[in-house]
């Protein structure tokens, strides 16, 4: 892929972007090329071998991209790894995947790795990005390849990689078990971007990234920009992505549902401090966008009318003020987004094409596109390129193409349950076609349960409804062999903070206030509100306020922002059992 860079786009002065100390560090193509070939002189200069493990635990940075190019051009494989899973998953992970070299990034990190070393006497080498004092670190790696050259070898060595090598090992952060490696190969991950690479157009320019590149959605889209030759600039943290956007005013983006979700709110209590006609004109604004639809022929002239008066007064302002000018697209995927979240942004002039696929399928299955019919809000986009879909009698999507796994990593048996005999990979996830080959997901098999009337229920799509409402965080829908559907809700935080400004009540704590009889009604106003429209046996007969808010860190979300819905329901087991209780 670098050659390829360099030979079509010589001039580009921003391959890559990361901010160090207040200000962007900027590396040309050239730049980046010479790296990569650094590195992968000191890699040879380590030993390290064709077939070598190399693990990454390491934050968004350029160096990230350089460290992956250099493992891979001297044929090794690159493991890379959350900085924020649990010491007992790097013990796991590390000793699995027989990783022969780690670099890490973080002084949390580096303590966990330095306490599990013992349990992976695989582990050769461990080298930090910056001079903790204890390992050699990435100023030292880079010495060594300027000091030791190995052009000749590393040409022979870049001859020697194939397409059906391995190229990477992706352990799934899953909802539960044991992490699986996921082995991709160097095909698996160059068809992927040559099938979506005409989905940002060409006058798209620059890639603001925020998501884990080790995560193999973000990744997928890194190799595109690379591939189209577009800059790459790298938020410093997920705080700062408002203030970085300001500073970058990229074209395009990926992210995920609780990432844009978060966006809206800012937007929405944006408004609330306005007065008078402003104020109207705003919320007149934002809930116009919210009923957008892609398709013009479902809009109607007056609504494009309507639109045009709110983006000049309106959508204008919030897409200065985020620094999206001159916006081109936002990448949706990893979970379900709404409809009114999806209609909104592309409202705006910020559109949202969605995508779908799993680690397993290197990821992207589906994707929205330009085409005529090619996008719509509540699809995930048609299958690329080279990749066969189809819905079994049971209702769940599988596939087969270009875009299927190597396996799991030392694990055929498993292999063999997701991959049939006859190539076709099983998601476990439930979908369906429109007319024009949109596919729709509606759910994920293992989460449906059945009521003790024996009603199968679909929690993802009454989550996904409670989800749309500024009132709720986080909800978790349960019921199984129950008599009806009960959920957990955490509240938003930032809506309460505004409602008790608004009643003039003193904020103290979310658990405090949560209790309080007027929130309590209010909150069971608008379940009733959102159970409208949803089935009898799918509507939240009974429902409890939860104050903490779940995350990555406390081992509830994953580090893709999904619920873990086993572990939430373990450690709400509780209250669960007495949503139930007969009163």
């Amino acid at each position: 892929m670098l050659h390829y860079y360099v030979e079509r786009y010589p001039r580009q002065n921003v391959a890559l972007a990361g901010k160090k100390n207040d200000e962007w560090v900027k590396y040309s193509i050239q730049d980046y090329q010479e790296y990569a070939n650094i590195l992968s002189y000191a890699f040879i200069e380590l030993g390290i071998e064709k077939g070598d493990k190399i693990a990454m635990i390491l934050t968004n940075r350029p160096e990230w991209n350089m460290i992956d190019m250099a493992v891979n051009q001297v044929g090794a494989i690159t493991v890379p790894i959350y900085p924020t899973i649990s010491e007992e998953d790097y013990r796991y992970i590390l000793s699995h995947c027989d990783a022969k070299m780690v670099i890490i990034d973080g002084l949390a990190v580096m303590n966990k790795v330095t306490n599990i070393l013992p349990d992976a006497p695989n582990v050769k080498m461990v080298y930090t990005m910056i001079d903790r004092e204890v390992y050699p670190y990435y100023d030292q790696l880079i010495q060594l390849g300027r000091e030791h050259p190995h052009p000749e070898e590393l040409k022979a060595r870049e001859e020697m990689v194939f397409e059906t090598d391995c190229a990477t090992i992706i352990y799934t952060s899953g909802t539960t078990g044991t992490p699986k490696g996921v082995m991709l190969s160097n095909k698996n991950l160059m068809s992927q971007f040559k099938c979506f690479c005409h989905t940002p157009s060409p006058e798209s320019k620059v890639a603001f990234s925020f998501l884990p590149v080790c995560h193999a959605y973000e990744r997928a889209l890194i190799y595109m920009y690379q591939y189209n030759g577009m800059s790459i600039y790298y938020a410093e943290s997920l705080a700062t992505i408002a203030d970085n956007m300001k500073e970058v005013h990229p074209t395009m983006m990926c992210a995920v549902p609780r990432i844009l979700e978060r966006f809206y709110e800012s937007i929405y209590q944006s408004g609330k401090k306005m007065t008078g006609m402003s104020k109207t004109i705003y919320f007149w604004a934002l809930h116009l966008g919210e009923r957008y639809k892609v398709d013009q022929s479902h809009r109607g002239k007056f609504y494009d009318f309507k639109l045009g008066i709110a983006d000049k007064l309106v959508y204008s302002k919030i897409r200065e003020k985020l620094g999206a000018e001159h916006f081109d697209i936002i990448v949706s995927g990893a979970a379900s987004i709404s409809q009114k979240m999806s209609g909104f942004f592309s409202a705006i002039g910020m559109p949202v094409f969605e995508g779908y696929g799993l680690t397993e399928t290197s990821p992207v299955i589906s994707v929205s596109n330009r085409s005529e019919h090619g996008r719509e809000v509540g699809y995930v986009g048609q299958p690329i390129e080279g990749v066969q879909v189809k819905i079994t009698d049971e209702g769940e999507i599988i596939c087969r193409g270009h875009n299927v796994m190597m396996g799991y990593y030392k694990n055929p048996e498993l292999t063999a349950e997701v991959i049939d005999k006859d190539g076709w990979f099983h998601t476990g996830d439930m979908g369906r076609f429109n007319k024009y080959g949109l596919l729709q997901i509606t759910g994920r098999i293992k989460s449906l349960f059945k009521t003790s009337g024996g009603k199968y229920i679909n929690p993802d799509v009454i989550e996904a409804k409670f989800c749309s409402s500024k009132m709720i965080d986080q909800v978790l829908v349960v019921g199984e062999n129950q008599k009806f559907a009960g959920a957990l809700i955490v509240p938003s935080s930032t809506y309460l903070k505004s409602w008790c400004k608004s009643e003039k009540v003193k904020f103290t704590t979310t658990q405090e206030i949560i209790q309080n009889k007027d929130v309590v009604k209010m909150y069971a106003r608008e379940v009733n509100r959102l159970n409208l429209g949803l089935g009898e046996t799918e509507k939240v007969k009974k429902h409890l306020l939860i104050a903490d808010e779940w995350t990555v860190a406390n081992g509830m979300l994953t580090p893709t922002l999904k619920v873990r819905r086993k572990v939430v329901m373990q450690h709400y087991k509780e209250l669960i059992d007495s949503l139930f209780e007969q009163k």
